[in-house]
């Protein structure tokens, strides 16, 4: 997806480095910087760690609408209201018509100075006023926070990216899981838990308790191996 975070009138270099680190996690390197205070700058290197050539591809601008010239829509972020002609649209409510224009051209996600924000000024120069939801009585993100939650929700709206394949086992088979429930009763029984002659919904419930949990085949060779176990002890 064609993206760029731009960052107005930064003061810390360290969160320029941060910033970049938070784009990179999510796939992206177009980083255009409005007059920084301080870059290049040790501290942003430091604090990219590892996105060292995001930093590296950096463009230094000196004004938005120089790091705006070539996107086709902006969208400026801000904490607080504004008297602007374009009310602000929370992030995940806006983030579907973003993606959807980065189909068009470059998108620009807009963050000012860590102080005071972006401008009335600035804002006006972007398609699209943009919020974050947070806490009503601290809902001041720093920098970097912000452009990765922003990162995040664009990245994760145009499934860019496949969830970390997980560790799951071969699921047990029904022969595995009526074996296990042989060999529970079994044990059961010859432990004097069960009365075979009233068993009650002891088995039943045992089918919804397991049911519940769906079973992997390694899961079922544990417990049966935990039941053997006992068995042998109470035989012993």
């Amino acid at each position: 997806m064609p993206l760029r975070i731009v960052l107005s009138h930064t003061s810390h270099p360290g969160n320029i480095g941060a910033a970049a680190r938070a784009m990179k996690t999510m796939g992206f390197a177009d980083l255009v910087l409005v007059a920084p205070r301080h870059f290049p700058d040790p501290d942003a290197r430091a604090m990219a760690a590892g996105a060292d050539d995001v930093l590296a591809g950096a463009r230094v601008v000196n004004t938005l609408e120089a790091a705006l010239a070539e996107c086709t829509l902006a969208a400026g972020f801000s904490a607080r209201g504004r008297e602007l002609s374009h009310p602000p649209v929370p992030l995940r409510d806006a983030a579907p018509g973003l993606v959807g224009a980065a189909a068009m051209g470059t998108i620009a996600l807009v963050f000012g100075n860590e102080t005071s924000g972006l401008s009335n000024a600035e804002l006006s120069l972007c398609q699209r006023f943009v919020s974050i939801p947070a806490n009503p009585a601290y809902g001041s993100l720093n920098l970097a926070a912000a452009v990765q939650v922003a990162c995040y929700e664009l990245a994760t709206t145009s499934a860019a990216h496949a969830a970390p394949a997980g560790g799951a086992g071969t699921v047990a088979t029904g022969e595995d899981i009526e074996g296990l429930f042989k060999r529970l009763e079994e044990c059961a029984v010859e432990s004097g838990y069960l009365d075979p002659a009233r068993p009650g919904r002891f088995m039943e419930r045992m089918r919804r308790l397991f049911a519940r949990g769906g079973l992997e085949r390694e899961e079922v060779k544990l417990i049966r191996g935990l039941l053997a176990a006992c068995e042998k002890k109470m035989r012993g």
